[in-house]
């Protein structure tokens, strides 16, 4: 087993070599809690509530026993949110992903992704033996050449995108992209993971922020564990579509459904966004108010509106150094490097979140500028 000693140090020789970090004791910038919810009490106690009703584990896959009214309840509540007729649950949103494409497309059929896309919808694309091209990101133009030129050789074809990319923190074009797809009778296949709760005019996502209706053509998966707070993940579209995964998506029908416990906190989530406006107003005030700070420090930082706010580094090096730092100072904010993003692009992605008090947005603000020399 020598070779796993030698590609260990190749990472390590190249930067790239990663490490787990314990999250307590330090002021944590990074995670996908955009909202504060996963210790929100009211989540707390109706995750509790149900961990007595129903116990902690799911005891089966949906299609055999795991299947509960908890279930039920939050596939209702997230179509509902998500304006579709229908919604089933996933394991995660890497579940979600890989089944959901390999339900909808296989040999003869035609997936078009962003080079950008996480790696999910990626290795969802090879699982799902299509064929698959990739456009450059957000280049609509080059997506349309390639439909153009190849829609009449292909069964059925996907364009799947995030909406909100969890790297840059930029949006798809989703007007376009549907215009596309009525022009050339594709699917559209959106990851919301990072648009759920923290885009559109009351968090409902990318349709929303575009001020769009929900189409049958139209597929959106997302997950329960960014400004949800809990864990898993969803795809809202039709109720055909809905009905195929339970029947197609490999990584739904052979793995244990999620905690029921875990759907009554989504729920309760849900109920909160929709009822604590605030939280996303808070959200969007604090993300300019980061970007403009950073900004002033001298920092390059892309900024598109969300609550993804990537500090560009470029060296891998640099970005561990510059972590490591900044968690002897007490924070956390990890260092994205290849293959999470394209080499030389390393980075520290910060992200907003209404968790942060006014104290902890001044001991990261300190902490970065005492390491932006590094």
């Amino acid at each position: 087993m020598d070779w796993i000693e030698e590609e260990l140090r190749r990472l390590k020789g190249e930067n790239l070599y990663r490490e787990r970090r314990l999250r307590e004791g330090f002021l944590d910038v990074c995670s996908n809690d955009y909202l504060g919810l996963r210790d929100h009490p009211e989540v707390i106690e109706a995750v509790v509530r149900v961990v007595r009703d129903a116990g902690v584990g799911s005891g089966a896959s949906q299609l055999v026993s795991g299947y509960t009214r908890y279930h039920r309840e939050l596939e209702d509540a997230l179509a509902e949110f998500k304006g579709t007729p229908s919604c089933v649950l996933f394991g995660s949103g890497y579940l979600a992903n890989v089944g959901l494409l390999q339900a909808l497309a296989g040999e003869g059929d035609l997936i078009l992704s962003d080079r950008l896309n996480h790696a999910s919808i990626i290795d969802g694309c090879r699982l799902s033996k299509a064929d698959v091209m990739i456009f450059e990101h957000g280049d609509y133009q080059h997506l349309e050449d390639l439909l153009r030129s190849t829609r009449k050789n292909y069964r059925r074809v996907l364009i799947v995108t995030d909406s909100v990319f969890s790297m840059d923190g930029d949006m798809a074009n989703v007007q376009l992209l549907m215009d596309l797809c009525e022009k050339y009778e594709c699917i559209l296949v959106l990851d919301e993971a990072h648009a759920t709760g923290t885009v559109g005019d009351k968090g409902r996502g990318s349709l929303e922020h575009f001020h769009l209706e929900w189409k049958e053509y139209v597929v959106m998966m997302g997950t329960l564990s960014k400004a949800l707070g809990s864990y898993g993940a969803f795809v809202c579209a039709s109720k055909r579509v809905c009905d195929l995964l339970v029947n197609r998506a490999r990584s739904l029908i052979f793995s244990t459904a999620i905690p029921p416990a875990l759907c009554a906190g989504a729920v309760t989530a849900l109920q909160i966004i929709q009822r604590e406006t605030w939280r996303l107003k808070r959200l969007r005030e604090l993300s300019e108010t980061l970007y403009k700070s950073l900004r002033g420090m001298g920092f390059e930082v892309m900024y598109h509106g969300t609550p993804i706010l990537p500090i560009m580094v470029y060296s891998e090096e640099r970005a561990l150094r510059m972590s490591a730092h900044l968690l002897e100072k007490g924070v956390l904010l990890q260092a994205i490097r290849y293959p999470t993003v394209p080499k030389g692009s390393a980075r520290l992605r910060l992200t907003a979140s209404v968790r942060y008090s006014e104290d902890d947005i001044k001991t990261l603000l300190r902490a970065l500028d005492d390491v932006k020399a590094f």
